[in-house]
């Protein structure tokens, strides 16, 4: 059977991680937890380290990037990300070189994955989202923006799943009493993060017929809750009609349930 199959490994302001795969390729799409955590997340999933192709990067902050001193150094994995965030990222791992740059708003081949990147508004160096494609299938990632713009939509318009970032509920945030205001203010900049308000609008815009599965992720620990999240994007998805849609939750400590989206041997023979 021809697949495309994500499973969430870690999502939130304390590290993030994905698996991707089809029959014949699995990769990671950002690797922002511990090394161990992420072997011993993929064991659960039914997962080797010796199983993954690769690691893709949306960008150098270290909640996307932690592991790779396991996985870079020990584990020798090839690790794709544009010009800038190799950059940034290589003093965490200054011995490594299987760096494989990207160019931005390209796309490469990982096996019978291709993975197209597009510009985000945050505040690193040249942040990414991702659409990846195999099987016939696509999944977007856009997480760790502080707006959508206009090629934001564009490219993730089409998708069949999507992790989409719903980071804060604004009022806990205001409340919250951990964080100073200039922080507060980051977050909420348009180079910060998505509140669960944004994330809705962006649900309700590049919502579709064939978008079927929308992936709540990066939540704030303390400035947010699975509940709040779904309740905003799920009320918008249902003011414009798409209760198709099904909310999935992503966790900081514990995978995701596991997406299979099989072939559509249509699409395959386009």
């Amino acid at each position: 059977m021809s697949y495309l199959r994500m499973t969430i490994l870690a999502s939130g302001s304390g590290g993030n991680c994905a698996l991707l795969e089809t029959a014949h390729t699995a990769v990671l799409v950002d690797a922002g937890w511990s090394g161990k955590k992420i072997i011993e997340t993929l064991a659960l999933a039914g997962k080797s380290i010796a199983d993954i192709s690769a690691v893709v990067l949306t960008h150098e902050h270290f909640d996307h990037t932690s592991g790779l001193p396991v996985l870079a150094n020990r584990h020798q994995l090839p690790v794709y990300a544009n010009a800038l965030t190799v950059k940034a990222a290589r003093a965490q791992v200054p011995k490594y070189h299987g760096w494989r740059v990207f160019e931005t708003g390209g796309e490469i081949e990982v096996g019978d994955l291709r993975v197209e990147n597009f510009t985000v508004p945050h505040d690193a160096y040249d942040p990414v989202g991702f659409v990846i494609r195999g099987a016939g299938r696509s999944i977007g990632f856009l997480t760790d923006l502080g707006y959508a713009t206009r090629l934001v939509l564009d490219r993730v318009k089409g998708v069949d799943a999507l992790l989409l970032e719903a980071n804060y509920d604004l009022n806990l945030l205001r409340a919250d009493p951990k964080r100073p205001w200039p922080t507060k203010q980051r977050i909420m900049a348009r180079h910060g993060h998505l509140s669960n308000a944004a994330a809705a609008e962006v649900a309700a815009r590049v919502a579709h017929a064939g978008l079927e599965h929308i992936f709540l992720g990066h939540k704030s620990s303390d400035c947010n809750t699975h509940e709040l999240a779904e309740a905003a994007v799920g009320a918008k998805l249902r003011e414009i009609g798409a209760t198709h849609v099904r909310l999935w939750r992503t966790h900081q400590k514990q995978a995701s349930e596991t997406l299979t989206l099989e072939s559509r041997l249509s699409d395959l023979n386009r």
